[in-house]
């Protein structure tokens, strides 16, 4: 039996098996390990180290040869104590590797076996390889993002891999998990990270269907198209994001601003908006960007610099919040969301492929001599 995790959190005692891959699953067992979630990662056996994978804090990892029955068997004790498996393969390769759903489940019936994919379990692409941003053009929501004239901007790998399929694939994880305390029973969440993001791109379509959305890009209200809600140069070369959608928001970054009280009963005059747009862009290129950050610090006129990532964290916010934290050699984002009761601990620095292999192990009966054994047939490294 694996033992119990110590750490803080509202998930603590939960047991989560990771397959190792890239991109969505392993940040999801890092949001699971971070609210004291105890994940464990069965690594590929040739696993390379990298001590700034923050994707891999918090987590115990096994080096595994899944090809190898003994690895498999290995493989199979682990998920037979775990409450979630998660793992993010193209649909077939668990099964090829029997590790599938009906592998686990006669194991652990109670089990959650969570599937995080790009295009989904079924359908003519199920089996094509993809990335965010292949996932993201089916949406509709790549074509709405970037400037009016040119091609779409890819908004790094945020939408569709994190948002579509990390957030939906906890989401569904979790609400599993409910649906277990009432029928006892394990089941399979088919996380696909097109169906994550379609299914956030909802208020688009109403949008659409009430005559208030385009597939003209920057020209509706929230992508670029409005002049209030966009981001503007400063004197310096920098930027700031201005975003005063709330008449009474508007009316007091004109006060502020020293704009013409007039602007406040014309701003949803799309007429306007290409004069106001260009009166905006000589405003804030009037100076620099921390001063137009000092100037509306006390307001509610929405309006933020621009910062780049290595300016986050001494940002006097985001400093009080602690949003980024030190773990290892690197600093980490903190653990999010926060809970009043039970608070997340601080992260640790990741660790390193294979490294509990023995503790792991000797949880689940396993003699050093067994343990030994099984190294020299290459069933674990």
């Amino acid at each position: 039996m694996i033992a119990a995790s110590h750490r803080a959190g509202p998930l603590a005692g939960l047991q989560v098996v990771e397959l190792a891959g890239l991109g969505p699953a392993p940040l999801a067992g890092q949001l699971l390990a971070d609210l004291g979630a105890a994940v464990t990662v069965i690594d590929r056996a040739s696993a390379a180290q990298d001590s700034t994978d923050v994707n891999r804090r918090g987590k115990r990892s096994i080096a595994l040869n899944l090809k190898a029955d003994a690895g498999r068997a290995m493989a199979l004790r682990l998920i037979a104590n775990a409450d979630a498996l998660i793992e993010g393969f193209r649909p077939g390769v668990m099964e090829k590797l029997r590790l599938g759903p009906a592998d686990c489940h006669a194991v652990n019936p109670r089990l959650i076996f969570t599937r995080i994919t790009g295009w989904g379990q079924d359908g003519p692409l199920a089996r094509r390889a993809g990335h965010d941003l292949t996932y993201l053009a089916l949406s509709g929501a790549l074509a709405a993002i970037g400037p009016e004239a040119g091609q779409p901007v890819p908004p790094l790998n945020l939408v569709a891999d994190y948002g579509g399929g990390t957030m939906f694939a906890l989401f569904g994880l979790l609400a599993a998990l409910h649906e277990r305390q009432i029928s006892g029973r394990g089941q399979v969440v088919d996380a696909a990270m097109l169906d994550g993001v379609v299914a956030m791109t909802g208020i688009f379509h109403a949008f659409a269907a009430s005559g208030e959305w385009t597939s003209q890009r920057a020209s509706n209200l929230l992508d670029g198209g409005a002049p209030f809600y966009r981001c503007y140069g400063t004197r310096d070369g920098k930027s700031v994001a201005f975003a005063a959608l709330e008449p009474q928001f508007f009316a007091e970054f004109c006060r502020i601003a020293g704009l013409d009280p007039a602007w406040t009963g014309r701003q949803y005059d799309r007429a306007q908006w290409p004069a106001l747009g260009a009166l905006l862009e000589r405003l804030f290129a009037s100076r620099d960007r921390d001063e137009w950050d000092r100037l509306f610090a006390d307001s509610d006129a929405c309006v933020a610099p621009v910062l780049t990532f290595d300016e986050v964290a001494a940002y006097p916010h985001n400093a009080a919040r602690g949003l980024l934290v030190e773990g290892g050699d690197m600093a980490q984002p903190a653990p999010a969301p926060r809970f009043s009761r039970t608070p997340a601990a601080p992260p640790p620095a990741p660790g390193a492929a294979g490294q509990d292999r023995d503790a792991l192990l000797a949880e689940l009966g396993s003699t050093a001599e067994q343990i030994g054994a099984l190294v020299d047939e290459g069933t674990l490294t």
